[in-house]
């Protein structure tokens, strides 16, 4: 298990990391992520034993090991650009570290064999690593991480120099290795799909601090905080207040005074919120919780009227952008599945249609973004 404790970082009057505590469990594909500048990766390199937090500390196995120089600490990092020696052939790179530790070469061979049949590089070993591709290039700089056989792996933003299509396959293997392996991964990213998809936990980063830690489901259906709302996927954003609540619900007026109603998720997973009247919120929904309406539906469903602004067809969902009657903010976004029913709905742009939800599929945050109603 890895602790950080109260990890502050300054640069002279500049904060990197405020006050960071977070812990990982032996054998987790654990992500940090957030914007670029948020201190994630100057979090891996503390975690590395690259940089010295200015306060806090580290413990790996419940042993102290901010003060323990890198060297000495049983992990490895890959990094976003993989600093491959060039004039060493694959083999050569893989090898380079445990050659460094005087290992017997037979050991050598074997191990530097077992990583690159890994990392499927097995026909690659004596080709020069600037005749690679970035995907090739990119299975030897972990192979070379690898070999080492580090407790825990320090990956920082490796996959972003690729393109779409390998950086979506790498992703797979990724995943793959680190499930044979059962090793700790920390894994850098600003890329949201990308920790959704990897991760067994996420810490979502903002201005130094820690926001929220979960899994993805948790991040992404119940964030704590709206920056954490905001920047993991789309989402749709009303300003207003707290209304009168009811046993098993909660009223929220947003823009003209239109109540909307907000109840917990019928799996119990979300609670009712629990607001004081009058307190500054934001009503959030997912862009895939949303049904747009030619006519208004029951009281049962919360509506917002509008206007079609787009429709853009983007393959397996079409998205729809409406801008609200009631507001002149930000467009609201639907995504709805491309089905043979949803696409014998015809909307034109420009006409009068409705967009609605049901109480159960949104979420009350508080405006500073600091307490969460669900």
């Amino acid at each position: 298990m890895l602790e950080v404790r109260n990890v502050s970082r300054t640069y002279g009057e500049a904060h990197a990391l405020r006050d960071v505590s977070v812990t990982i469990q032996d054998g987790q594909f654990f992500s940090l992520l957030g914007p670029s500048g948020c201190g994630k990766t100057t979090l891996l390199r503390i975690i590395a034993g690259f940089e010295d937090p200015s306060q806090g500390q580290v413990f790996h196995k419940e042993k102290r090991i901010d003060n323990v120089p890198a060297n000495r600490r049983r992990f490895n990092m890959v990094f976003q650009r993989y600093a491959l020696f060039p004039h060493l052939n694959v083999k050569q790179n893989v090898a380079f570290g445990l050659q460094m530790k005087k290992t017997p070469s037979a050991e050598v061979e074997q191990r530097v064999s077992e990583m690159l049949s890994m990392v499927q590089m097995e026909t690659y070993g004596t080709r020069g690593v600037t005749t690679l591709s970035g995907g090739q290039q990119q299975r030897v700089a972990l192979a070379r991480a690898l070999v080492n056989r580090p407790e825990i792996l320090l990956l920082d933003e490796p996959l972003s120099a690729l393109d779409l299509k390998l950086r979506q396959q790498m992703q797979v293997e990724l995943l793959s290795i680190q499930r044979r392996l059962k090793h700790t991964f920390i894994f850098v990213t600003h890329d949201q799909e990308e920790a959704l998809t990897l991760s067994d936990r996420v810490a979502v980063m903002n201005k130094g601090r820690i926001e929220q830690v979960g899994t993805p489901q948790e991040i992404y259906e119940y964030p704590k905080t709206e920056f954490v709302a905001r920047f993991i996927g789309s989402i749709n954003v009303l300003g207003g207040e707290v209304g009168d609540g009811a046993a098993d619900s909660l009223s929220f007026v947003g823009p003209g005074k239109r109540p909307f109603i907000i109840k917990a998720s019928r799996d119990g997973s979300r609670p009712l919120p629990s607001f004081a009247k009058g307190t500054k919120v934001s009503l959030l929904v997912r862009p895939e919780k949303l049904k747009l309406l030619k006519s208004a539906p029951g009281p049962e469903q919360n509506t917002l009227e509008g206007t079609l602004k787009e429709v853009l067809y983007q393959g397996p969902i079409t998205q729809l952008f409406v801008q609200p009657k009631e507001t002149q903010g930000p467009v609201w976004v639907i995504s709805q599945p491309n089905t043979a029913v949803t696409a014998r709905k015809q909307f034109n742009l420009g006409e009068k249609v409705y967009v609605s939800w049901l109480p159960e599929d949104c979420l009350l945050l508080e405006k500073d973004g600091n307490g969460s109603g669900g």
